[in-house]
């Protein structure tokens, strides 16, 4: 029986200024609750590295490219030399700040050589310059943002893993949400694309009572097990390039907003699973949790929006908790260094306005700490 694909989407915002954009086809996206402010979302994912079959409803072409980064500017070089290419009037170069399409043009449909949406980042589209040398197609695109190096052209699991490393700058992922299942599988794809370590807060709870979480739960209950879990984030919150999996439910730390204290010292990421039909329900949804505070996972860095689940998208799903995590860090790339200073006082709950040195957390009233 053939297994109905997994949708998803990816919020990346404030709480008062949320984006929503589509992933088609069967991936859609929302955003998260960073403190900073929030840009313009992603949309679809596809196209291998290097040697592209593209999407279109027109003729298809296999097409291989080169691509080089220059710092302020990227090339793409594609080999058409194959094709019926008379002079520059037969190729349509169409971009936008996010997006590429390369076209021959021919009687009847013409030919889509390459076809991206989104690019790795924002180019400045007017600026682009495209010739015919030889047997390729040169294209060379101006970036928005010079500093940020493009692993490819396009965005794809592959770029983003082999990209995410100079955004991230070792700061550890958390991932939280109802399923302690989803959690870990997501985990260790995360994990492997990144080569950090993946580490599971019920294997290293399971380990160290030598019981079974449902054993423990059955036992001590949810309050102890959910302490248990505390002190396990505690011992770990120092682990630089980690991909931690929480436990799913209100037995996990996670669960419970005044026990957030050391999910801060890493990147976030909400996996939510919800029953929205289209983007504007789940917009409504996401909207609606945050605006409750009812939810303790509102505290997170990004949330992923899954519909249905099933362990062989774990990496699909993966792919879009680095595009959101990407697009959080490039909207104020001083957060890795801040998520940093606050492991280095402490992680003493106060994410995300730090406080000096020497501020004593039990000073004040702290029923407030670690919520944005």
């Amino acid at each position: 029986m053939a297994v109905a694909p997994l949708r998803l989407c990816y919020l990346l915002s404030t709480h008062t200024n949320l984006n929503f954009s589509l992933f088609k086809p069967n991936v859609f996206s929302l955003t998260s609750f960073s403190p900073s402010p929030s840009s313009s979302l992603s949309q679809k994912h596809y196209l291998p590295l290097h040697s592209c079959r593209c999407s279109s409803i027109a003729p298809m072409s296999t097409t291989t490219y080169e691509f080089s980064d220059g710092s302020a500017e990227v090339e793409l070089r594609l080999k058409i030399g194959g094709l019926d290419i008379r002079s520059s009037r037969d190729i349509s170069v169409d971009t936008k700040d996010t997006s590429l399409a390369i076209r021959v043009l021919q009687p009847g449909a013409p030919i889509t050589l390459i076809e991206t949406n989104p690019l790795f980042d924002r180019i400045k589209s007017s600026e682009t310059i495209w010739y015919i040398d030889d047997d390729e197609l040169v294209v060379n695109f101006k970036k928005q943002d010079p500093d940020l190096k493009w692993p490819d052209i396009m965005e794809s699991w592959e770029s983003l893993s082999a990209g995410s490393s100079q955004l991230l700058q070792g700061t550890s992922i958390y991932l939280v949400g109802d399923s302690t299942e989803i959690n870990q599988k997501v985990a260790h794809e995360l994990a492997t694309g990144l080569g950090y370590t993946p580490l599971s807060t019920k294997e290293l709870l399971e380990t160290y009572t030598n019981q079974t979480l449902d054993s423990c739960l059955l036992a001590e209950g949810s309050d102890s097990v959910a302490e248990a879990e505390s002190a396990v984030l505690e011992s770990i919150s120092s682990h630089a390039r980690a991909v931690v999996a929480t436990l799913g439910g209100q037995h996990g730390a996670s669960g419970r907003a005044h026990k957030w204290q050391h999910l801060y010292a890493g990147f976030t990421v909400w996996l939510s699973q919800t029953d929205a039909l289209d983007e504007d329900s789940a917009r409504q949804e996401t909207h609606k949790s945050v605006k409750d505070g009812t939810i303790s996972y509102t505290n997170a860095d990004v949330v992923v929006k899954l519909q249905g689940w099933d362990p062989t998208y774990a990496k699909s799903v993966a792919q879009a908790c680095l595009s959101a995590l990407k697009q959080l860090i490039l909207s104020d790339k001083k957060l890795p260094g801040k998520k940093s200073l606050y492991v280095r006082l402490g992680c003493r709950g106060d994410w995300p306005n730090i406080k000096p040195p020497g501020w004593d957390p039990s000073s004040e009233g702290n029923t407030s700490l670690g919520t944005h």
